[in-house]
């Protein structure tokens, strides 16, 4: 009799134990840091190009330290993304050192509703160089927006096919409440890993019409060379200014840790006033060294008749990159 009591309370002790484990949810830390060097290898001109930085970039430079917290419990979970270092605050200057603060409700297996700051949906490149191949950025990511605050809801009607719709504050507003009664409005549509993007609204800066398009797709062309793409185009009759641009992401795997690319980019502003373009050609070699720790070596030249880098009509600019991840 005694045995089967114990039998029986032990039973039931496991039971509670594995209630009690699975009630906890789910909790992940992960992150980032990336240091770097930089050169301006143009004569009679100072500063670097292409460094998402807001300090100058030649010489020895900080790039961010990256945290992510996520918890997760049954259908709902939040997430607090935090950055901080000059890239961070380049990207990301409104909001200190949130990069993302938002919970999210999984409605079904297919909706999800996210409410807060994230990342925008819009565009190939991203704030952590996790994200990118390329360490310095392009003009197309410059241009922004960078994030959103408000609500989204993303559906995916597929394994290939997805769509998300969105209301948010002005992207130029990312910490805090709205201070004024103007939004913006955004929408995704997926298809098999290309995306169709579009922001209408208030930006932020003072102009409520800024109408933003946008498209991010790329192609595995063989089992080592990938073909990105990234073409956009920006708006605002208030303003009487825009952008547009295109930029192309050749990437080829030489060996499971090394891998070489070249991002040939073409980007124009508009405006009443008189068009200007300009364009770079970066090429980029990444040398994974751990499962964590990756090398990017790059060299950039930027050109235009039309602007001038630190007083010249060409800049030419070389980096090295360190970028940690766990």
């Amino acid at each position: 009799m005694k045995k089967i009591i114990f039998t029986l309370l032990l039973a039931s002790s496991l039971i509670i134990t594995g209630q009690e484990k699975e009630d906890k949810g789910t909790f992940t830390l992960s992150g980032s840091v990336d240091t770097y060097y930089s050169s301006n290898l143009s004569k009679n001109s100072l500063g670097s190009v292409g460094i998402l930085s807001d300090v100058p970039a030649n010489g020895f430079g900080l790039g961010m330290a990256n945290t992510v917290f996520t918890y997760e419990k049954g259908k709902a979970g939040v997430v607090a993304d935090l950055a901080y270092g000059p890239r961070a605050n380049a990207a990301n200057a409104y909001a200190g050192a949130i990069n993302q603060l938002y919970a999210y409700y999984k409605a079904s297996e297919k909706v999800t509703l996210t409410l807060g700051q994230f990342n925008t949906f819009y565009g190939y490149e991203v704030i952590s160089p996790t994200g990118n191949f390329n360490y310095s950025v392009s003009y197309l990511f410059n241009a922004g927006p960078f994030s959103h605050t408000g609500l989204k809801v993303d559906y995916a009607a597929s394994e290939d096919l997805s769509f998300m719709l969105a209301v948010t504050n002005p992207h130029g507003i990312t910490a805090g409440s709205n201070p004024t009664t103007d939004y913006q409005l955004g929408f995704q549509a997926g298809y098999k890993g290309q995306y169709f993007n579009l922001a209408y609204g208030a930006d932020g800066f003072g102009f409520t019409d800024v109408l933003y398009l946008d498209y991010t797709g790329g192609f595995d062309l063989t089992d080592n060379f990938y073909l990105g793409i990234n073409a956009a185009y920006a708006n605002s009759s208030d303003a009487d200014a825009g952008y547009q641009g295109i930029a192309l992401y050749l990437q080829n795997a030489f060996s499971e840790t090394f891998s070489l690319g070249l991002r040939p980019e073409f980007f124009t502003t508009t405006s009443g006033a008189g068009d200007a373009s300009q364009s770079a050609y970066t090429l980029s070699a990444n040398k994974t060294l751990t499962e964590s720790l990756k090398i990017i070596a790059e060299v950039r030249y930027d050109t235009s008749k039309d602007v001038t880098f630190f007083g010249k009509d060409n800049v030419t600019g070389a980096t090295l990159a360190a970028v940690y991840s766990f």
